[in-house]
């Protein structure tokens, strides 16, 4: 679902950002580290090995975190710890800060960052599901300030888990990113599939990368649905807190209705949004709102 900057608004820039693709980079730095300024990434390419000092909640959230390590951990499981994890990242971030993770199976970057709006975006391979609080605290040193003592710790536990690296062929699975600092797609999702659809969705959702900066660009693409993956992607800009939990859910409810209605070929091209499905968006109880918002206020996420 993409939306445009109102004719009236000012001609400002769409402020985005968007993690490495994976396997793009490797670190060309003689120690393995490359210091960055507050809007680059950080790679670290060479690994690490770590004691034996895990300490974790629970004996359950430790045995998942090593089936996670594994790549045997289903998502919905893989989710909730990866979020569990975003939390203990967040407590040793300086105040103000929150991490964001995302699991990777990349076989060249074991881990990046990216720094932006108080979000540290930690771009990680799996392994670092099982990484004890030792190794977490050097991830968040690494990440505020590239401290070598913290880079040297991190490259000891690659090292060490060497065997986790996983060949590049092998399937990914889907990675899910649902907890935002405001929103939880998830619930929104789920409260939208009971109230309009009967559970009857079966598409995943996950909040979608940030896209790179884009000077003068006049649209901003909110939200999107995948055929073949069954997978609604939501734009990160939506979770601040002076976007209204409706147009959040209106946003969601659009992408939910392109599993339910056909998409037909006329003339040689595909018809995403048939007259049934603009009968059907206009059954969101908050319909007119919500449009109503898109075009007074979208210029204001354009700039972000």
């Amino acid at each position: 679902m993409k939306s445009h900057r109102s004719a009236h608004a000012p001609a400002l820039r769409l402020v985005d950002a968007e993690s490495r693709a994976d396997g793009d980079v490797r670190d060309p730095s003689p120690d393995g580290v490359r210091d960055a300024e507050a809007d680059e990434d950080v790679d670290v390419d060479v690994g690490a090995e770590f004691g034996d000092d895990l300490d974790l909640e629970e004996e359950a959230l430790a045995a998942a975190a090593e089936r996670a390590a594994a790549g045997e951990l289903d998502a919905a499981s893989e989710d909730a710890l990866r979020q569990w994890l975003q939390r203990r990242l967040s407590a040793y971030l300086k105040p103000g800060h929150r991490a964001r993770i995302i699991f990777t199976d990349n076989v060249h970057t074991m881990l990046s960052v990216k720094r932006g709006q108080g979000v540290y975006t930690l771009r990680m391979h799996r392994m670092f599901a099982a990484a004890p609080p030792a190794v977490l605290r050097a991830v968040a040193r690494y990440a505020q300030s590239q401290d070598r003592e913290a880079g040297a710790l991190l490259r000891r536990y690659i090292d060490g888990n060497e065997h986790l690296i996983r060949d590049a062929e092998r399937p990914r699975s889907q990675q899910l990113d649902t907890q935002g600092a405001h929103f939880n797609l998830q619930e929104l999702f789920d409260g939208l599939n009971a109230r309009y659809f009967g559970g009857a969705i079966e598409a995943k959702i996950t909040w979608g990368p940030r896209a790179r900066r884009k000077p003068g660009r006049e649209s901003i693409k909110l939200g999107s649905y995948s055929i073949e993956e069954r997978l609604i992607r939501v734009h990160p800009v939506l979770d601040a807190a002076d976007v209204p939990r409706f147009f959040v859910e209106w946003i969601i409810y659009h992408e939910m209705l392109h599993e339910v209605h056909d998409m037909p070929i006329v003339d040689g091209r595909r018809v995403y949004h048939t007259p049934e499905f603009r009968r059907a968006e206009a059954l969101f109880d908050r319909y007119a709102e919500a449009v109503l918002w898109e075009r007074t206020q979208v210029h204001k996420l354009l700039d972000r």
